[in-house]
């Protein structure tokens, strides 16, 4: 899946992104706000984790900024399959890129994705609770709260943190809160 908005590009992560993403993602103030990353994130899981193979159904891609130069690496975004077997929509950027509407745009365009393009029709979604900004960022994208907060891993954390649940219902373009 390729995907360009008005600053970004959105494509599958190549073998050659290996350092660049390491250098983005390595940074516990991002880790502890993911539930699957390892921690300490090592140059051995950048690359692990661009060799994997890609589920069309499910995809992540890699977030680059589109500036003067070359496009340059600042997240990930997709979806995963949750711990309850349904699909969950994900991100992250490097902090030094925080602020700047990046997750929101993204978002935007890989949720797009998601309705037109590989037709689900329910995204769930959960952000930790001392990370209101990423809460911000799901009620922008449409997802709204299912009411329920859950203990979750966070490598980062070293442990279980509170994450609040949201998802979004696909068929409708305002979004409709469904029960976790």
């Amino acid at each position: 899946m390729f995907v360009r908005t008005k600053r970004l590009l959105l494509r599958p992560g190549w073998a050659e992104d290996a350092k660049a993403l390491h250098r983005a993602i390595a940074d516990e103030g991002v880790i502890r706000n993911l539930s699957r990353a390892p921690w300490p994130y090592e140059p051995a899981h950048a690359e692990a984790f661009l060799a994997s193979e890609c589920n069309t159904a499910q995809p992540s891609v890699l977030v680059f900024h589109c500036g003067e130069g070359a496009p340059m690496l600042i997240g990930s975004i997709g979806f995963s399959v949750g711990d309850d077997g349904e699909t969950e929509f994900g991100y992250w950027i490097a902090r030094n890129h925080w602020g700047r509407g990046y997750a929101t745009e993204a978002g935007r365009a890989i949720i797009a994705c998601a309705r037109h393009s590989l037709r689900l029709r329910k995204l769930n979604a959960g952000h930790f609770l001392d990370n209101p900004a990423s809460g911000r960022v799901l009620e922008k994208l449409g997802f709204l709260p299912t009411g329920s907060i859950v203990p979750r891993h966070s490598a980062g954390r070293g442990e279980d943190g509170p994450c609040r649940l949201f998802a979004i219902d696909l068929g409708s373009p305002e979004g409709v809160a469904m029960a976790a």
